[in-house]
């Protein structure tokens, strides 16, 4: 186990280091390992020499290289040296840390863990274990999707008995037929799949021309579903929408579901980390009318995948919607230390907050600032680049380390570039479509970009543009203009000058 392990940890530093010599996105066509691997498991062991070199001739080649610095779709998904040991650690302890006493450090860690990472981004103390007198706090989940199902499903356990207190006599079955709850028609599709799970109404708000959520839109829908019996409950909020980066404003929107009984929660997966910059923090104003907020360290923040941090003003919701405790998981100290399995839907969780920790710990806030701090300046080089050609246009307003560009034109123009660019697997990106717009998304997603990769994707991305323009050119119909003959009159095709 030592020397294997040396040498395991000898591979994934080359792997780092020499990521740039790899295409970040494969050629290989579904079903391609099929042929690579025999169809029956080995009756007999096999050489550990034998799966390392496996890893590299099957696994590798079907690889998109999320680290590599070329790799510029979805949203970043980190890691680093203090992150991957940490969890190595975690691994070899292996708690299952579903209660206090299933393993005391893990609880209590995540504990003082959210709470820092709570004071990095700004909270208010209503979302810290230490200043909440126990009511509020931070949990780790696997995924924003899971966070704003949690959310979701607590709101709903609120509404349901909120709403029997004056009507007694009304199940919660058909109390939750009438519930609906709201989203802008940028939220992640997350969202609609909480909404199918919960078995609730999920309205989707059109958004304004900068793609943000507007109070007067959200007053209007919710009117309107109170005028048919429905039950408005729920709000998801996004800081940084996936198409764009763009934010709603929850400064606006909070009154609202102040006053309509509606719990704010906000999706910030993506631009959560860089709250930890006191200029990014204005898009948290409003923040104290908000009920949940969930984040993804494992995006931007340098530690891998999964690690979400969500933060609740009041766990009692989360008890009452997730607390079951049978007699085997009962021990000394159940209702005096948190037991985070009535926190989330599993039971078992992992010891996510070890690898978190080692992370805060070994590059401090400073560090972690100056890392974000550096993606958002290579977006801005990025996007002085499509600015200075006039082929292309930038139709959102770019936001942290996402630029969103397209060709001048038909989507069809912009669809055909981006074909071409992942086909050929020197840069990665993915489309979205902004008001009937098709976009291309490029983020910043790697600690190990530089100036010098975003000007050699910006080639490769202009180089293709250049091909595709010219395709498209050669193609297109040309006119017919009449042309005299003598007396009589014949037609030719109009000559296109360049």
């Amino acid at each position: 186990y030592r020397r294997r392990g040396k040498e395991l940890i000898d591979y994934i530093a080359d792997y780092l280091e020499n990521i740039r010599e790899r295409k970040v996105f494969p050629d290989v066509k579904p079903g391609f390992i099929r042929s690579l691997v025999p169809p029956h498991p080995p009756l007999e062991p096999e050489t550990w020499d034998n799966i390392m070199d496996d890893i590299e001739n099957v696994i590798m080649p079907g690889m998109t290289h999320w680290q590599s610095p070329h790799m510029h779709a979805y949203f970043p998904a980190l890691n680093s040296y203090p992150s991957i040991l940490g969890d190595m650690i975690a691994d070899a302890i292996n708690c299952i840390g579903f209660t206090w006493a299933s393993s005391p450090a893990c609880t209590e860690l995540e504990i003082t863990v959210l709470d820092w990472l709570a004071k990095m981004i700004g909270l208010p103390g209503d979302f810290l274990h230490s200043e909440s007198n126990g009511r509020g706090g931070g949990v780790l989940q696997t995924t924003a999707s899971e966070a704003t199902l949690v959310s979701l499903l607590a709101a709903r356990t609120e509404a349901i008995r909120r709403y029997k207190e004056s009507n007694n006599d009304l199940e919660d079955a058909e109390i939750n037929s009438r519930l609906v709850a709201y989203c802008s028609d940028q939220a992640h599709s997350s969202v609609e799949k909480a909404g199918l799970i919960g078995l609730v109404r999920m309205r989707y708000i059109e958004t304004d021309d900068s793609l943000s959520l507007q109070g007067n839109k959200l007053i209007e829908a919710i009117e309107q579903d109170r005028s048919k019996g429905f039950i408005p409950f729920f709000l998801c909020a996004t800081l940084g929408t996936t198409g764009a980066c763009a934010f709603d404003n929850i400064q606006e929107l909070g009154p609202i579901c102040r006053k309509e009984n509606l719990w704010l929660h906000v999706d910030a997966a993506y631009a959560g980390s860089a709250f930890i910059c006191p200029e990014f923090r204005h898009w948290l104003k409003g923040i104290e009318y908000v009920y949940s907020l969930a984040f993804n360290p494992s995006k931007w923040l340098m530690v891998h995948f999964d690690c979400t941090a969500m933060w609740v003003r009041n766990s009692r919701a989360l008890h009452r919607t997730f607390n079951v405790e049978p007699l085997y998981l009962q021990h000394e100290n159940s209702g005096l230390a948190i037991d985070f399995m009535h926190w989330q839907i599993p039971l078992s969780r992992r010891f996510r907050s070890l690898k978190l920790w080692c992370v805060i710990r070994n590059y401090g806030v400073i560090g972690l600032q100056k890392h974000i701090r550096e993606g958002v300046r290579l977006a801005q080089k990025f996007e002085t680049f499509v600015l200075s050609d006039n082929r292309f246009e930038i139709p959102a307003k770019r936001h942290l380390g996402l630029v969103v560009f397209r060709l001048r034109g038909d989507n069809l123009l912009t669809e055909k570039l981006l074909k071409t660019m992942n086909t050929r697997g020197n840069v990665h990106c993915v489309p979205a479509s902004l008001k009937g717009k098709y976009v291309i998304r490029f983020t910043v997603t790697s600690p190990r970009t530089t100036v010098d990769d975003i000007l050699k994707d910006w080639i490769e991305i202009k180089t293709i543009a250049t091909e595709v323009l010219a395709e498209e050119e050669k193609n297109r119909p040309r006119e017919k203009v009449p042309l005299a003959v003598g007396n009589q009159i014949s037609e030719c095709p109009q000559l296109h000058m360049a």
